[in-house]
């Protein structure tokens, strides 16, 4: 019979239409997103980098991340999880509070598509002026 593994905290969080539900683990330091490596959910190295920061910032490489994110695109996504891996780790330690605050790791990007408006072509774009 295994050990249960105890989780150290889970975190939601989101960027643009991307949801992702984190949970921290201790282990090797691994990063599954969608029961896949990080490496093969995130080809872009920018976006493995942006899952990766709040790990870097709170020094914690002995910490596997299960991550569940729909919605969205690529960097949406990876944006996503990141909010959630920092909201995770400082419900795992309060300290972590504000390292997170200053690099704005918890602060939710608000930034979302303008919805299109009638008249319009796209939410801003106006049809071309014709004189005659």
């Amino acid at each position: 019979m295994t050990t249960p593994r105890t989780s150290l905290g889970g975190g939601v969080g989101k960027r643009k239409i991307a949801v992702a539900q984190v949970r921290l683990v201790p282990g090797s330091g691994q990063v599954i997103v969608n029961g896949k490596l990080l490496e093969e959910y995130f080809p872009r190295l920018t976006d493995q980098v942006t899952v990766l920061q709040p790990l870097r910032l709170a020094g914690l490489t002995t910490v596997n991340v299960m991550a569940k994110v729909v919605g969205g695109g690529s960097s949406g996504q990876a944006g996503a999880i990141r909010h959630g891996i920092a909201r995770a780790l400082v419900e795992y330690d309060e300290n972590l509070r504000t390292l997170m605050r200053e690099h704005g790791l918890l602060t939710r990007d608000a930034r979302i598509k303008e919805r299109k408006k009638y008249g319009l072509k796209r939410a801003r774009k106006a049809p071309q002026y014709t004189k005659r």
